[in-house]
């Protein structure tokens, strides 16, 4: 017996919610990859570490807040929850190991190919364990084509953000890029969940095996949540972060370098600055002495 299955019971209120979060992740992951390439001490392990943390858990969240409106008519859906907390650790490792390979190595071709694969693989890796997760009284399947079409969703999707961290920047570009991100997230979400069919066993309506959805999934959402806000203050409070401003827009001697104007050397900095000091006091010297 098939299911009827119904990806949207709330409306648009789930997809829209999802969205959001899948933004919000994107963009502090972002931006904290983009802050980690310009520090390079000791602190860029942690700012890497925390854009993996921050995409994992965005790209996470998007998708058991989405899974939320999914509902089977005939039987009840439920959720095994040591399978729901191991994607959430498959989408921050994968989206970690992608990250530090564009953090080392740089915006180079193999970089960011490598990066943007593995990271798209954890993220569809992350959406079909957390869809075998699911419990209920039958079998799910699945599409082959439209299940593929999803992967390279997530991979075109994981390099197009890891191209936009290291290649974009100021607050703007990186909100868009972020925007961007979200829709793409999204799209891979709602193109593996039109893949889904489900075939029922036995009597309709005969209970699950898990936890319901909203039993289950809103209290395992508070922590990726609070750490998504935490982790918007801390860029809050970094002023490069905020505005994205590159290294190369200031000079040696901390002065903004204007378009068109070569920087100055050290020496001549100096010296101009000795004799723009010293120039009034002789002209007021000789005023006096005449």
């Amino acid at each position: 017996m098939q299911g009827t299955v119904d990806g949207f019971s709330y409306g648009l209120v789930t997809p829209v919610a999802a969205y959001v979060m899948a933004c919000l992740g994107g963009a502090l992951g972002l931006r904290c990859t983009t802050r980690s390439i310009h520090d390079g001490g000791s602190f860029k392990p942690g700012w890497l570490a925390l854009g993996a943390t921050a995409i994992g858990s965005g790209v996470w969240t998007m998708h058991f807040i989405a899974m939320m409106g999914f509902t089977v008519a005939e039987a009840p859906v439920g959720y095994d929850r040591p399978t729901t907390f191991a994607s959430l650790a498959v989408a921050i490792v994968m989206a970690g190991i992608g990250i530090f390979i564009v953090g080392y190595r740089g915006a180079t071709r193999m970089a960011l190919v490598t990066g943007g694969t593995i990271t798209g693989l954890g993220v569809a890796s992350m959406h079909y364990l957390g869809m075998a997760g699911m419990r209920l009284q039958g079998r799910v399947e699945y599409d082959t084509l439209t299940v593929v079409l999803s992967v390279v969703i997530a991979v075109v999707a994981a390099t197009s953000a890891l191209w936009a961290a290291v290649m974009v920047h100021g607050f703007l570009a990186s909100l868009g890029a972020s925007l961007v991100m979200g829709i793409a997230v999204s799209g891979m979400h709602y193109t593996g969940m039109a893949a889904v069919s489900v075939h029922l066993h036995g009597a309709a309506g005969s209970a699950g095996t898990g936890e319901s959805a909203a039993t289950l999934l809103a209290p395992m959402l508070v922590g990726p949540v609070v750490f998504l806000l935490l982790a918007a203050v801390v860029v809050m409070f970094d002023p490069l972060l905020v505005m994205g401003r590159p290294d190369w827009q200031q000079s040696p001697q901390g002065i903004p370098a204007r378009p068109g104007v070569p920087a100055q050397r050290a020496g001549q900095g100096q010296a101009a600055a000795w004799a723009a000091d010293r120039s009034p006091r002789r002209g007021s010297q000789r005023s006096g002495d005449w």
